[in-house]
C-alpha cells in the first residue's frame, strides 16, 4: 500500500484560504444585516397593523357606544311616557274619588310621585335615573311597589287591548259572509231562538 501525497500550501494557497475565509465572513455579516432588516420590517408591519387594529377597535367601539346611548334614550323616553300615562290615569282615579278618602290621598301621592319619576327618567342619563329609582324604592317601598304593581296592570291592559284589537282587525279581514249577517240578540231568548 502506498502512503498518500502531501503537498505543502504554499504563498498562493494561504491567500486562497484567506480569500475564503473572508468571503465567508463578509456573506455571514451580509447574512446577519439581512436578518436585522427583515426582523426590523417584520416589527414595523405588526406595530402597523396593530396600530390599524387598535384603530378599527375603537371605531367599533364608538359606534357599539353610540348605538345602545341611541336606543336607551329611546327606552328611556318611552318608559317615561308610560309612567306620566300611568300617573295621569292615577290623578283621574284621585279625582275621581271622594274628596278626602283614602283611596284619593293614596291615588294623589301616587301620581305625584310618579309624575316626579317620569321627568326624572326624561331628565337624566339611564344609569344615574336607575340609581334614582333604587334609591326611592328603599326609601318609600310602598309607595314604590304600589306604583310597581299599577304600572304593571296598565301594561297588561294595554297589552291585551292591542292584541284584542289586532285580533278584531284580522277577523274583520278575513269575514266574507252574507249581508244577512246578524249578531247575537242579547236578553231572554226561548228554546226556538225568539225572544
Amino acid at each position: 500500500m502506498s502512503s498518500p501525497m502531501w503537498t505543502p500550501i504554499g504563498p498562493a494557497g494561504e491567500i486562497a484560504m484567506t480569500d475564503i475565509n473572508s468571503t465567508v465572513d463578509a456573506a455571514a455579516r451580509d447574512a446577519k444585516t439581512a436578518a436585522h432588516d427583515v426582523s426590523a420590517e417584520a416589527k414595523s408591519v405588526v406595530n402597523d397593523v396593530t396600530q390599524q387594529a387598535k384603530s378599527v377597535a375603537n371605531d367599533a367601539k364608538e359606534t357599539i357606544k353610540s348605538e345602545v346611548t341611541a336606543r336607551a334614550d329611546a327606552a328611556k323616553g318611552a318608559a317615561a311616557q308610560e309612567v306620566n300615562n300611568v300617573a295621569s290615569a292615577l290623578r283621574k282615579a284621585a279625582n275621581e274619588s271622594r274628596t278626602g278618602s283614602p283611596q284619593e290621598r293614596t291615588f294623589g301621592q301616587i301620581a305625584d310621585t310618579l309624575a316626579d319619576a317620569s321627568d326624572a327618567i326624561s331628565n337624566k342619563d339611564l344609569g344615574t335615573a336607575i340609581s334614582d329609582v333604587g334609591h326611592f324604592a328603599r326609601r318609600n317601598p310602598l309607595v314604590f311597589l304600589a306604583g310597581a304593581a299599577l304600572a304593571g296592570f296598565a301594561v297588561s291592559r294595554f297589552a291585551k287591548a292591542s292584541e284584542r284589537n289586532a285580533g278584531g282587525m284580522a277577523a274583520q279581514a278575513d269575514y266574507h259572509g252574507s249581508d244577512d249577517f246578524m249578531p247575537p240578540r242579547h236578553g231572554n231568548v226561548d228554546i226556538d231562538g225568539r225572544g
